[in-house]
């Protein structure tokens, strides 16, 4: 089987949104990301401070262009009111953000522990990412979008009980594993739409 013939075999129809680089992208942030705070953190690894958040941000980086030019190209096909319901889920990213901002920051200064953040912001974005993740797979009927939203909401949740660098280890294992797993499923759930 030649290269169009693979692309042809998943090509979605046209107001699909296909999340493979997207979900590859965030998987790098994950993986090595938290993985570097892991080891940076628990001190099994000397690094320089940046090196961790700056290999999250790379990937955080890379997933979130690769998902908005995969949404953009599926909403150009897409009918008015499919529009129109990804524009409010869209919206959803902004104001959740902006609220896991106030609450992280407002927790924070309240109990005078600035230490908080360096768990609340990677488990509550993960958690507010898991629930856009829920209403986008609600709106495109995309059960796999869906579930890993779930699952990365549960994971994100799960790991405030885990102390120390561990937490760091919980979300570059179960995070990273659930956007890989997505990428590589990803694949079938457009071919099946393809028939």
């Amino acid at each position: 089987m030649n290269a169009t013939a693979i692309r042809s075999a998943i090509a979605a129809p046209a107001d699909e949104v296909d999340n493979r680089a997207a979900y590859l992208g965030f998987a790098f942030a994950y993986v090595f990301g938290h993985g570097a705070a892991l080891l940076s953190k628990s001190g099994l690894v000397v690094m320089p401070f940046w090196l961790p958040i700056g290999l999250l941000a790379t990937g955080l980086v890379a997933g979130t262009v690769f998902a908005m030019t995969a949404s953009s190209r599926a909403q150009r096909a897409a009918s008015e009111s499919r529009r129109r319901a990804e524009k409010l889920v869209g919206t959803a990213w902004v104001t959740g953000f902006a609220a896991l901002a106030l609450a992280v920051t407002g927790l924070s200064t309240v109990f005078d522990k600035p230490e908080l953040q360096t768990v609340l912001w990677p488990a509550g974005s993960t958690i507010v990412v898991g629930l856009i993740y829920i209403a986008e797979g609600a709106i495109r009927g995309n059960a796999l979008h869906y579930n890993l939203g779930t699952w990365l909401m549960l994971v994100a949740a799960a790991t405030l009980f885990v102390p120390g660098a561990g937490f760091f280890g919980v979300l570059a294992v179960l995070g990273g594993a659930a956007y890989l797993l997505a990428a590589f499923l990803e694949p079938r759930r457009l071919a099946s739409l393809a028939r």
